[in-house]
């Protein structure tokens, strides 16, 4: 239903107005979607845990799409295992000029320039004391656009000392192509110093959260290497592959639309191969250290277990929700409870 009558409606109109249209619907109308989509699947072969935390499954929504935490209770109706909040940053901020939102139609994906636009942090707090404790909720933590280089820590730390009473885990977006001073938030020594300096405050709390990074798929082989002595060396809990790229080599779009469209950050079915490879590359040269969770071109129930057989312990949506519509989380999971049937008892 929402490929054949919902989709081509809500694509007729500017992706940003969709968005604002479509969280309107749910949080108002929310209960209209039981009567219309599958209910969620619940099944304890589905269950898995990570970096500490039990999942009811392993199919989660990426952050970008609840930047302000708020409908995160309604995401998880739709079936979601978990849903990560954010990019939250101290200070509330516009993000962005319009137009910063483009649909690659012909390549199944999107173009996004927001520029961490959000409410702000106590915005966020307030929206998460509504918590029904029905969903893993993570907290996507950045920094303002107008923030100095030497004060980059302090608006990370800001962030997670104002979220840990509320959020599950933590994600430290370092890697977003949208904001200024991109370089020197993935400088391994940067990395290094804010990752020590946001354990100290963790490990100062009676429950510890766990933490995660987020890294672009634009990273070379050399440069995964650093990320997995980074990990080895600091002992966060995780990783996330991927978050956008800047990369548009084979793209069926033309050169001359996506020079009117500009710059920003592609997601979708064009970045998938790139982030399973990645996966695959950090969880072999790792032995399996750590939790990856897998995020980039997921459309279908064949790309989220190509990116468990790599070796992502979880997975996100974001592009291939808006494409196909929530019943890919139900397909997710029915291939997974598939392939668990087939296992040796």
């Amino acid at each position: 239903m929402y490929k054949s009558i919902i989709r081509p409606i809500l694509f007729k109109f500017d992706p940003e107005e969709v968005h604002h249209f479509t969280f309107s619907m749910l949080k108002n109308f929310g209960f209209l979607t039981k009567l219309f989509l599958p209910k969620p699947i619940e099944d304890k072969r589905l269950e898995r845990e990570v970096f500490g935390l039990k999942f009811k499954n392993p199919v989660g929504l990426a952050a970008g799409f609840d930047k302000n935490a708020v409908l995160f209770n309604e995401l998880g109706d739709l079936g979601f295992g978990f849903v990560e909040i954010g990019t939250v940053t101290p200070k509330a901020q516009a993000g962005n000029p319009k137009k910063r939102l483009f649909r690659l139609i012909e390549d199944g994906g999107i173009i996004n320039r927001m520029g961490f636009n959000n409410d702000g942090l106590e915005a966020a707090i307030e929206k998460l004391k509504g918590n029904k404790g029905k969903i893993i909720i993570g907290g996507n933590i950045g920094k303002n656009t107008n923030t100095t280089p030497e004060n980059y820590t302090q608006d990370y730390l800001d962030c997670f000392e104002g979220l840990h009473p509320h959020v599950d885990y933590f994600v430290l977006n370092v890697s977003c192509p949208n904001v200024g001073s991109h370089a020197k938030l993935e400088d391994v020594e940067y990395l290094r110093e804010l990752i020590t300096e946001v354990k100290k405050i963790n490990q100062s709390k009676s429950v510890q959260k766990p933490i995660l990074l987020k890294i672009a798929p634009d990273l070379n082989n050399n440069q995964l290497d650093e990320i997995v002595e980074l990990i080895a060396e600091t002992k966060i809990d995780g990783v996330i592959v991927s978050n956008t790229s800047v990369n548009r080599e084979g793209l069926k779009t033309s050169p001359e639309v996506l020079k009117q469209i500009g710059n920003g950050g592609l997601s979708g079915k064009p970045i998938r191969e790139r982030s399973t490879k990645m996966i695959k590359y950090l969880s072999d040269k790792s032995n399996r250290a750590f939790p990856i969770i897998g995020v980039g071109g997921i459309h279908s129930a064949k790309d989220a277990i190509e990116k468990l057989d790599a070796g992502a312990s979880l997975v996100q949506l974001y592009t291939g929700f808006i494409y196909e519509g929530p019943e890919l989380i139900n397909e997710i999971n029915k291939e997974l409870l598939k392939r668990a049937s087939r296992l040796p008892r």
